[in-house]
């Protein structure tokens, strides 16, 4: 029975590595709909329910909030113990994607300029939106649209997500917001705000949802990337999305 005892903690210990080794955690900065709706539902919900539906091996993917300055953070300094959704190359200064490994695009958004249908902002000659204010997310960068930005002399006004930046629009806080497509179609619908915001395509390139791995990590990409391959024209994943649009 002395004997049994230790023999049992050694394969507990041996097992307990292995065990915690098939759970990925998926970390996202997003806290707004239709990305992450109520902590439980959304879009990344469904990507997270699609990976454990799809992978063969038995690993099974969590989703995480982590705030979008120490997500930056852990990245850089090479403690994030898992794997990021939806960021494109261009938002942490990758375009020739050596710092991090990234898999091909599970989804395709773009920006647009949203104001309210009494008080339109049009996209016009530059000077003529000049003092007006636009709302964006704090701590995110938006290639191409920061340079317009500041080149027609819009005053930035940031708040900890694309909802509040809606929410304040609606009641006249500011004068216009640069949010996602898809993020401000489901606010619009959500309130039934269809006669009361209007929509203007802004510069810049489209954003592609991609997942991030840290780099070296290899075995990780190798589990997600095929997955994610063939994720984004699959008619189950298209079915679970369909919901959102």
């Amino acid at each position: 029975m002395r004997l049994l005892k230790p023999l049992l903690t050694l394969i507990v210990s041996l097992l307990l590595p292995a065990a915690q080794a098939d759970t990925v955690t998926v970390y996202t900065s997003a806290n707004f709909a239709p990305l992450v709706i109520d902590g439980s539902r959304g879009i990344y919900h469904e990507a997270i329910d699609y990976l454990n539906k799809q992978a063969s091996d038995g690993t099974n993917y969590r989703l995480a909030y982590l705030p979008r300055k120490r997500l930056q953070m852990r990245l850089e300094d090479g403690s994030l113990d898992g794997i990021v959704i939806g960021m494109m190359p261009q938002w942490f200064d990758d375009v020739a994607q050596k710092k991090y490994l990234w898999t091909t695009a599970f989804a395709i958004d773009r920006f647009v300029l949203v104001s309210r249908t009494d008080h339109p902002v049009q996209l016009g000659p530059q000077g003529a939106l000049a003092g007006k204010s636009i709302g964006l997310t704090l701590g995110y960068i938006y290639p191409g649209i920061d340079e317009w930005i500041r080149s027609h002399g819009l005053l930035r006004q940031d708040a900890m997500s694309e909802e509040i930046n809606l929410e304040k629009l609606r009641r006249g806080r500011i004068d216009c917001v640069a949010v996602s497509e898809s993020v401000a179609r489901y606010f619009v619908r959500l309130h039934g705000l269809g006669a009361s915001l209007t929509f203007v395509d802004l510069p810049g390139r489209a954003t592609e949802r991609r997942f991030l791995v840290p780099l070296g990590r290899n075995d990780l990409f190798e589990k997600v990337a095929p997955i994610v391959k063939r994720m984004r024209d699959d008619p189950q994943w298209q079915r679970m999305t369909s919901r959102y649009q």
